[in-house]
């Protein structure tokens, strides 16, 4: 079988796109199946802390499987068509890099810093990642981004997150 651009390319029916669709859907029921162990009790302010990751890993499986059906019809991504975007240019493995890495890192010091300083760190060092040119104004967005989805969490959705030093604090 040739591909449709009639480049003389073979392809079968393993495609990345059906390995992208793959992963959504397996993700989207990894979501599902570690939310039915939260058992925290349900808000009094609205829906508990198991309703968005169960609306979230429902509708990743969803759409997983519509990719999946999509791709073993015949679908395929079409190439990117945007005016700011190069499609032949390499990939930037350094950014991908660096963002990994923050996200390593975040991972290793939340239970000892807790969520509002790791946080902070995590979202002023994506910032610093992704290119950001104003380093006082990402930090402060970074505290602020920080403090408000530890108190939506912790105060509006009942959802127990790390307080590291600032326990008695906040």
């Amino acid at each position: 079988m040739s591909s449709p651009e009639g480049t003389g390319v073979k392809r079968g029916r393993w495609r990345p796109e059906l390995g992208l669709a793959l992963v959504v859907l397996a993700l989207g029921g990894f979501v599902v199946v570690g939310t039915l162990d939260v058992s925290a009790a349900a808000s009094r302010l609205g829906p508990g802390p198991r309703f968005f990751p169960l609306l979230v890993g429902g509708s990743m499986i969803l759409i997983g499987l519509f990719y999946v059906v999509d791709v073993l019809r015949g679908g395929r991504g079409d190439p990117e068509k945007s005016e700011d975007v190069d499609a032949e240019a390499p990939a930037d493995w350094r950014g991908v890099g660096l963002v990994s890495g923050v996200f390593l890192a975040f991972t290793a010091v939340l239970d000892v810093l807790g969520w509002i300083i790791a946080g902070s760190l995590l979202f002023f060092g994506l910032s610093l990642a992704l290119g950001a040119e104003h380093k006082i104004r990402a930090a402060v967005i970074a505290v602020v981004l920080a403090v408000a989805t530890y108190l939506v969490f912790v105060e509006g959705l009942g959802v127990t997150l790390p307080a590291g030093p600032l326990s008695g604090v906040i």
